[in-house]
């Protein structure tokens, strides 16, 4: 006899992981579509049923902790940066995946139900928990009951027009709400970047309507009047309009802007094909690298080049220690070009802090080897009980293992420097060189 649905365990959702890895191809070009539909519906009801878990998860540790005596105001600290761990997301994905299993589990029991059943695509409902935020619960239900209790309502509706429904929906509720939320979201203006393909960069600004629509118009309205007089074309001249504007330079070839580039010596002075690596980016062509600081010689800026070291066989790179406890600037660079981003596993945010993996006040060392790099919600999340950290170099680059408090392990391992290969170890070499670990 089967198991109930609730009496299914961990090996058993493995079960189906794998058989659905064994499944033989369909045989026709109907069967192939069906299954394509009925494989979206399972990912549907996969990620219901992660928001049940998570929400059982914070049910569990809050009993636990509140047992311990832990304050309430401090309960279920962390959970966000342990789902996202489980998740293989970053910290802020882990925040969004508790609100939102929060929200279904509480507030929106049709936007829930139309997600196990496969009715709404977890994005679909990412949009509608994201755009009834800033409701009452009654008006958040009420918009929740009109989109879903009859899931016919979002067949065929495309993403953008699910979004402006519910934004309508929520302005017709409760207008006053909206109006706030518009004057808050200005406090929320930024400017980011992301790596783009072939040695481009991606920069971004969530500005307030009136200031983006404005910084637009005044570089298109540049561009209109420039374009024709050299080869660059009307988008052409906007972007390098940004760049001079934004940094003064009298050209986009001439910015006073440090850019750190970590390259192999036989990518500089040579003609090595070795990848280069450029912080906040990552790798990029060596000829690229190359071009890039001829570039900024002819355009007689300051270029500075420090000297890094590394070890032959792994790899990893070689730094200094400190007996402070705050960690030195040129420390603080050293993890910056080791590390690249936040060392906590899937996590790619850019680093912010700096972190004792044994803590300074257990006397752990202001050193290279105890120290990581880190994003300001993991380094606040590892410091709340039943993490850990350790790390280790001995047999290779500096690997950082994070346990949470479930007692779940994961791995972190710092990327490779630029040119540099590992060679493939055999398992006999590995079962060598743990027998002489173990001997040691």
């Amino acid at each position: 006899m089967n198991a109930p649905v609730g009496e299914v365990g961990v090996g058993a959702l493995q079960q189906i992981l794998i058989s659905l890895g064994e499944l033989e191809p369909a045989g026709s070009e109907s069967d192939a579509m069906d299954r394509i539909a009925v494989l979206e519906a399972i990912k549907a009801g996969c990620a219901a049923a992660q928001a049940v878990e998570t929400m059982r998860l914070e049910e569990l540790r809050v009993e636990a902790e509140s047992a311990a005596g832990v304050p309430k105001a401090r309960q279920g600290r962390g959970l966000a940066a342990e789902v996202a761990l489980a998740r293989k997301a970053s910290g802020s994905a882990g925040g969004r995946y508790f609100g939102f299993a929060r929200a279904l589990m509480r507030e929106m029991p049709h936007t829930r139900a139309a997600l196990a059943s496969g009715a709404l695509t977890e994005w679909r409902a990412m949009i509608l928990v994201r755009e009834t935020a800033h409701l009452t619960p009654r008006d958040r239900g009420e918009i929740d009951r009109r989109i879903c209790a009859d899931v016919s309502v979002v067949e065929g509706v495309g993403d953008r027009a699910l979004d402006a429904e519910v934004k309508r929906l929520a302005y017709e509720l409760d207008p006053q709400a909206v109006v706030d939320r518009h004057a808050l979201a200005q406090s929320d203006r930024r400017v980011s970047t992301r790596p783009a393909p072939d040695g481009m960069v991606r920069l971004s600004a969530l500005l307030p309507l009136v200031s983006g629509i404005s910084v637009f118009a005044s570089l298109k309205k540049h561009a209109d009047a420039t374009v024709g007089g050299d080869e660059r074309t009307h988008a052409q001249v906007m972007a390098d309009a940004l760049v001079e504007r934004v940094t003064g330079a009298a050209t986009v070839d001439a910015l006073p802007v440090a850019v750190n580039v970590v390259l192999p010596d036989e990518v500089l002075l040579g003609d090595s094909p070795a990848a280069a690596h450029v912080t906040g980016y990552g790798p990029i062509p060596a000829d690229t690298a190359r071009a890039m600081v001829s570039t900024a010689l002819d355009a007689d800026t300051a270029s500075t080049l420090r000297r890094l070291y590394k070890a032959p066989a792994s790899g990893a790179l070689v730094a200094m220690d400190s007996t402070a406890r705050l960690f030195p600037a040129g420390l603080k660079t050293f993890l910056d070009f080791r590390d690249q981003s936040c060392r906590i596993p899937y996590c790619d945010a850019p680093i912010a802090e700096y972190d004792h993996a044994e803590p300074h006040s257990r006397g752990g060392e202001t050193s290279a080897d105890n120290g990581s790099g880190m994003c300001v919600s993991h380094n606040r999340a590892k410091q709340n009980p039943g993490w850990q950290m350790t790390t280790d170099h001995d047999t290779g680059r500096h690997v950082a293992t994070v346990t949470t408090p479930t007692g779940h392990s994961h791995v972190s391992r710092a990327p490779a420097p630029p040119g540099h290969h590992d060679h493939p170890v055999s398992p006999v070499e590995r079962q060598l060189l743990a027998l002489l670990d173990d001997a040691a």
